[in-house]
């Protein structure tokens, strides 16, 4: 029982190491779409004077984030807590 309990906790960890892995490899291409897209629309919002544009970043920025605080934050550990 010991024995397979030691390896259920290490199932666990490396199914939670794959997915910070599999998070920190998202916010890679993520984040490049991010920070293409702000370019974007704020350069639409400037030419055409119209702040609607940015509206499309806010929850952008909010997914940005919390992948961001999965890959490489406390986010996990909180979870756990």
């Amino acid at each position: 029982l010991e024995r397979q309990l030691i390896l259920q906790n290490l199932m666990r960890e490396r199914q939670a190491a794959m997915q910070i892995a599999w998070t920190r490899e998202f916010l890679k291409y993520f984040g490049t779409f991010f920070g293409l897209a702000a370019v974007v629309l704020t350069t639409g919002a400037v030419k055409r004077k119209n702040p609607a544009f940015l509206f499309p970043i806010l929850p952008l920025s909010f997914v940005f984030s919390y992948q961001y605080d999965m890959g490489y934050g406390t986010l996990l550990q909180r979870i756990k807590g």
